[in-house]
């Protein structure tokens, strides 16, 4: 999540979804998730919409779960009005931030009060992020007895020196100890990593990538560092005091991650996401690649129904304000033309194993195809099939992939 909003249309103060965003309800999902905006510590690299306790004054976190019960509440009566809220909750997932800076009783609440304002459908995926510094064995307990399913740990890397350029807290070898618990209290486990930090080299990155496959993680996210403008790290590299992450490198560490973790069993499903079997793939993420239905709850949280897609606004202290008054915590919002639709279609499913299929291509895009497949880019027997399915070059370069069957 960003921490520059986008412009967009007024959002009504009372959330009134057009009607159009009732067509086809019955056949999406409906996904929540729950963005938790406080830190311990703001990591250099990152641009999401956190807040550590000397950056919000006069915003409790005491106050968080209450003021999120309360949109909960309003979210329920707003999808209620446009005909979209029968559906039980398929997916929770609970981001930030570090949600379990909270107490699990405030999660707890928040799952609770979702729970009671839609009920969630049977074999539902209710996933935390964590950092492995911000549990304990008893708060894993505690978060699968509340009804959570999954845990997501921001492990990043295994090597201090990595992590010290990250600027994150925690030991090493505090990973495994949380994965056992994990693991004991009943919970699925994620792990997160991300390659290609400043001054990170090839055997910094297998020794992370060792280290995740001994921990047997049922999914693994692996993410290329992306240097945001107007982050401390940008500032330390516009200065010379770290190098610029190579893109060259960070081609030949993914190049290395695949092998690891195919070679260990596990099979890519989106270009940063590998799981071990389907059903270890994260249905929320798959939601919001598949263009389904979530309500975003918290500052700076974005939503999609039925192609309307609306933003909260950004600051924990502007958010309590809104949700004070009774009213839509919503900054702007859009609603999303078919060429707009088609065009994300082509965006986001073209990352995802099960590909595009191709009648969503205009006929540019289609004419591109043969191209893309004669380098390699595109499996060549899946688009005689009728869908787009990137090769492991063409997951390097799916972005540009993107483009041309944009015609861009």
């Amino acid at each position: 999540m960003p921490s520059i909003l986008p412009e967009g249309d007024p959002a009504p103060a009372d959330g009134t979804l057009p009607a159009s965003a009732a067509v086809g309800a019955a056949d999406r999902d409906l996904g929540v998730y729950v963005h938790v905006p406080f830190c311990t510590v703001r990591c250099g690299y990152c641009d999401f919409n956190t807040y550590t306790a000397s950056e919000i004054r006069g915003v409790k976190q005491s106050d968080y779960a209450g003021q999120a019960l309360d949109e909960i509440r309003f979210a329920g009566g707003v999808l209620d009005r446009a005909g979209v809220g029968a559906r039980p909750v398929s997916t929770v997932f609970f981001g930030g931030g570090t949600p379990t800076l909270l107490p699990v009783g405030d999660l707890a609440a928040m799952l609770h009060g979702i729970r009671d304002t839609w009920g969630f459908a049977p074999g539902a995926e209710i996933t935390t992020e964590a950092n492995p510094d911000s549990v304990d064995a008893r708060d894993l307990v505690a978060l699968a007895e509340a009804g959570f399913t999954r845990v997501s740990f921001g492990m990043q890397s295994a090597v201090p020196e990595v992590l010290a350029t990250l600027e994150r807290t925690h030991d090493p070898a505090r990973v495994p100890q949380v994965v056992r618990w994990a693991r004991e209290a009943g919970l699925e486990v994620s792990l997160d990593v991300i390659y290609g930090s400043p001054g990170e080299t090839a055997d910094q990155w297998a020794r992370t990538l060792d280290a995740v496959l001994a921990e047997e993680p049922g999914h693994v996210s692996a993410y290329a560092l992306i240097v945001e403008q107007g982050t401390k790290l940008a500032r330390q590299i516009k200065r010379g005091e770290v190098p610029e992450p190579s893109d060259d490198a960070q081609a030949d560490f993914y190049d290395m991650a695949d092998a690891a973790f195919t070679g260990a069993g596990y099979d890519w499903y989106e270009v940063s996401n590998f799981s071990r079997g389907a059903e270890r793939r994260s249905r929320h993420n798959l939601a919001y690649w598949t263009s389904q239905d979530w309500w975003g709850v918290g500052p700076g949280a974005h939503s999609h129904v039925g192609g309307v897609r609306w933003w909260n606004v950004k600051h924990p202290a502007a958010y309590a304000g809104r949700i004070g008054e009774g009213i839509s915590p919503a900054q702007a919002r859009e609603t999303l033309d078919d060429e707009t639709r088609r065009v994300e279609r082509v965006l986001l499913e073209t990352r995802v194993v099960d590909g595009l299929p191709t009648e969503v291509l205009d006929a540019e895009g289609r004419r591109a195809v043969a191209g893309l497949i004669a380098e390699g880019l595109v499996d060549g027997r899946a688009a005689v099939a009728g869908r787009i399915v990137l090769t492991r070059p063409g997951r390097l370069l799916a972005d540009a992939v993107v483009r041309r069957l944009l015609g861009d």
